[in-house]
C-alpha cells in the first residue's frame, strides 16, 4: 500500500500541533483530498464522494452519492431501486442514497495527488484561521516583535501571523531591528494571492488617537473626546480635544499632571515628534485660530462655498503661523479642513476696512463672512508706566 494510513492519522495530528490548527480542521482537509485520490483510484472525476477516517485504527470509509432509477444506465451514478431498497427500505426512484465502500489502499498516482492537496488544502485552513484570529482586531492597538528589516518594508511578528509595516506606515526617523518589541496598529487585513496579508502602522493618527484612549480614561466615560487628529508622524501632530461635562479642562486632560499623559504618549512615538493640543470649536474662526496655535491671529475671512479662509496674522507672526516648511500652517488645514491662505496684516492693508471687534459681517458674496478677533493691549514702555504711577500718588497724596 503506497498510503500508510495509520501513519497518516499519526501525522494529521502532528500537524495541527506544529500549525496551531484544530485537529478536526486538519482532519477535514485530509477527508477531502483522500475523496480527491479515491475518485482516481476507483471511480469517477465527476462522482460525488465523502471519506471519513477513523484517527485511532486509519481505517478509511468511503461513501459514493448515487441516484435511485428503475434501470442502471451508469453503475457510476445510479443505483437500482431493489438494490437501494436493501440498503434503506424506504428508498424511491428520484432520491439518492450514500453507498458505503472500505478503502483498502491508494496507488502511487493517487497517493502523490491526495499529498499535493493536503499541502494546497492545509495552506488554505491556515490563511483562514489567521484571518479569523485577526480580523476582529482591525482598528486597534496590538503589541508586535520586529521580524525583520526589508527595505522599505519592515517585517512586524504579531504572534500567530506575520504583517508587514511599508515606509507609508512608519514614523519618520525611526529605525526599527530585528527583536525590537513596539505597538503596532493593525490598518487592515487582505486577501491575497499567497495568503491573507496583515497590513500595520505606526505612523497614521489613529494610532495617536489609540495611544491617549489608553492614558486618558476619562475618554470611556465619554467625558472628554478628540474631534480630530492631523499628524505627520515623526515631525509634529494637532489633535482637537473637547469637553463634554460642564467645568472640565479637555486640554489639561489629555495633557495630564505635569503632562504625565502626553509625554507617555510621545514616549511611544518618539520625542522628536511634538504634539499640540488645542481646543475644538464648533465655530470655524475659533477652531482655526485654535488650530494655528501658537500664532495670535487678527482676523479671519471664511469662504465656505470654496471652503477657503483668509488668516491675517500681525507681522511678527507670520513665521510662526506658517511653521518650518509650512508645516502649522499645513497641519491646521488638515485639522479644520479649510484651505488656509497667511497673509500679514501690512500685506492685508489695502482690503477695506475691517468690522468692529468681535463682529461678523457679510460682504457682496453671501458665503464669505469676516470676522475681526479682539486686539491684544499694548504694554506700556518702562518710562511711561512710572509716570503713571507717579501722577497716581501725587493724586491720592491730595
Amino acid at each position: 500500500m503506497d498510503l500508510d494510513m495509520k501513519q497518516l492519522a499519526v501525522a494529521i495530528r502532528t500537524i495541527a500541533e506544529e500549525k496551531n490548527l484544530p485537529e478536526d480542521s486538519v482532519k477535514e482537509v485530509v477527508e477531502q483530498a483522500l475523496a480527491a485520490a479515491y475518485r482516481r483510484d476507483y471511480g469517477d472525476r465527476e462522482q460525488e464522494i465523502r471519506v471519513t477516517m477513523n484517527l485511532n485504527t486509519g481505517d478509511i470509509d468511503a461513501y459514493i452519492t448515487k441516484e435511485i432509477v428503475d434501470e442502471v444506465d451508469n453503475d457510476a451514478f445510479e443505483i437500482s431501486l431493489k438494490e437501494a431498497q436493501v440498503r434503506r427500505k424506504n428508498a424511491k426512484v428520484g432520491e439518492t442514497i450514500e453507498v458505503h465502500e472500505k478503502a483498502e489502499n491508494f496507488g502511487r498516482v493517487a497517493a502523490q495527488t491526495a499529498k499535493q492537496v493536503i499541502l494546497q488544502r492545509l495552506r488554505e485552513a491556515e490563511r483562514e484561521i489567521v484571518m479569523a484570529e485577526y480580523e476582529d482586531k482591525i482598528g486597534t492597538v496590538i503589541n508586535a516583535t520586529v521580524a525583520r528589516v526589508e527595505g522599505n518594508i519592515t517585517r512586524i511578528d504579531l504572534g500567530k501571523a506575520q504583517g508587514i509595516m511599508p515606509r507609508s506606515e512608519q514614523i519618520q526617523g525611526e529605525r526599527y531591528y530585528p527583536g525590537q518589541r513596539l505597538k503596532v496598529f493593525l490598518k487592515d487585513v487582505e486577501r491575497g494571492f499567497r495568503g491573507p496579508q496583515l497590513v500595520v502602522s505606526r505612523g497614521n493618527k489613529e494610532f495617536i488617537e489609540w495611544l491617549f484612549r489608553g492614558e486618558v480614561p476619562e475618554m470611556e466615560s465619554g467625558a472628554v473626546e478628540i474631534k480630530g487628529i492631523a499628524r505627520e508622524a515623526g515631525v509634529r501632530s494637532k489633535i482637537a480635544v473637547a469637553s463634554n461635562v460642564p467645568g472640565v479642562d479637555p486640554v489639561g486632560t489629555f495633557v495630564g499632571g505635569h503632562g504625565t499623559r502626553v509625554n507617555a504618549v510621545m514616549s511611544e512615538v518618539g520625542e522628536q515628534e511634538k504634539i499640540d493640543i488645542i481646543v475644538w470649536n464648533e465655530d470655524p474662526v475659533a477652531y482655526i485660530t485654535n488650530a494655528l496655535s501658537p500664532t495670535k491671529v487678527s482676523k479671519v475671512v471664511i469662504d465656505e462655498k470654496n471652503h477657503k479662509a483668509k488668516v491675517i496674522v500681525p507681522e511678527d507672526q507670520l513665521s510662526i503661523a506658517i511653521g518650518k516648511s509650512g508645516q502649522n500652517v499645513r497641519l491646521a488645514s488638515k485639522l479644520s479642513g479649510y484651505e488656509l491662505d497667511i497673509e500679514a496684516e501690512h500685506e492685508a492693508a489695502a482690503a477695506p476696512a475691517p468690522a468692529p471687534a468681535d463682529e461678523t459681517v457679510q460682504t457682496t458674496d453671501s458665503n464669505v463672512q469676516t470676522k475681526e478677533l479682539p486686539k491684544q493691549p499694548k504694554l506700556k514702555k518702562k518710562n511711561e508706566l512710572e509716570n503713571s504711577l507717579l501722577e497716581a500718588i501725587e493724586e491720592h497724596g491730595e
